[in-house]
């Protein structure tokens, strides 16, 4: 068992080659938290928000992938500007990774939406630990920690950098979204003692959602994720089945991850009479690959709130500035 999650850290780390070399978390419930991916997004929904999300992945194994991402943004008053905040943590068998980013944006309206072109800036922290069974004993490889035996032990790798990334956003709130970015654009090898290194590679995602309102209650959500390393690429898909009842919105819906992963989505949101929303949503995934027979099943949360900004009202004076 800890070969097989050796092999399994080790191809979503990117230090083997695997067909799509994770290393940016992935999320089944992302088109709640766009920020992570696009720092375009900030400012678009044109209020404060801020989102939680904890995804434990592959349940039943020791070392196994969990991801917890935390997002808050909003739109600067008197400019065109969003700002925001984001962390990540991920931790996959010996790999940790820590992103610590602060997306800004330039926010424009067209067409009854929002269009955000963005940057973000920060810090990735890389680890892996030395102290672990490697997949082949007797073979070394000299860019990877680990303790081979025989005094052969490569040390373990901690790096802290800088990171950055870019991306554009069109959003028009509880309607529609298409967006596209990059992450780790400076695509930096991190280099620890002696030969121990690890390759940071540029990520590019493209994402796209929209609201079908099958009648004054019932909406159909459809939400489309593509990543890509250029040399491989992965598609997440959802299709969120929803019912409105005056302040509060449930949805259920089930999701897709090209021939990786299948399951559902539940959650919903209600809104308070002071215009603060408050959602909360559950994903459970069952792997389609070779491991579902005893990896577990993958299950996720994500809370979050919006709080609407107060519309001025106007007078016939003409001048706001002492209105509330």
């Amino acid at each position: 068992m800890k070969k097989l999650i050796t092999k399994i850290s080790l191809a979503f780390v990117g230090l083997t080659g695997a067909a799509f070399a994770q290393q940016d978390p992935q999320f089944t419930q992302f088109m709640f938290n766009k920020l992570i991916y696009n720092p375009g997004y900030a400012g678009t929904s044109k209020a404060i928000c801020g989102v939680g999300q904890f995804r434990q992945q592959w349940s039943s194994f020791t070392g196994a992938p969990t991801s917890i991402a935390a997002a808050f943004d909003m739109p600067i008053p008197g400019v065109p500007l969003g700002i925001g905040l984001n962390v990540v943590s991920d931790k996959i068998g010996p790999d940790q990774t820590l992103f610590l980013r602060v997306p800004v944006a330039f926010n424009t309206e067209i067409g009854g939406g929002v269009l955000g072109i963005g940057v973000d800036a920060g810090i990735v922290q890389k680890r892996i630990s030395a102290d672990w069974i490697t997949p082949e004993p007797g073979k070394t490889d000299p860019t990877i920690p680990g303790s081979y035996g025989n005094a052969l032990n490569n040390p373990d790798l901690n790096k802290l950098t800088y990171d950055l990334g870019f991306g554009v956003m069109y959003n028009r709130a509880n309607d529609f979204y298409i967006g596209l970015s990059s992450t780790h654009l400076p695509a930096q090898v991190l280099k620890g003692d002696g030969s121990v290194k690890f390759d940071m590679e540029r990520h590019f995602y493209a994402m796209a959602g929209f609201r079908i309102p099958a009648s004054p209650r019932f909406g159909i959500m459809p939400n489309l994720l593509y990543k890509s390393d250029l040399a491989a690429g992965a598609l997440d898909a959802n299709l969120l089945f929803s019912y409105r009842m005056s302040n509060w919105e449930a949805w259920i819906g089930p999701s897709y991850r090209l021939q990786a992963a299948a399951g559902a989505i539940v959650g919903g949101k209600y809104t308070t009479a002071r215009g603060l929303t408050v959602r909360l949503g559950y994903s459970y995934d069952h792997t389609l690959t070779s491991l579902r027979t005893y990896a577990g099943a993958t299950h996720e949360i994500i809370l979050g709130f919006c709080k609407a900004p107060k519309e001025k009202k106007f007078s016939g004076s003409g001048n706001d500035r002492f209105l509330d």
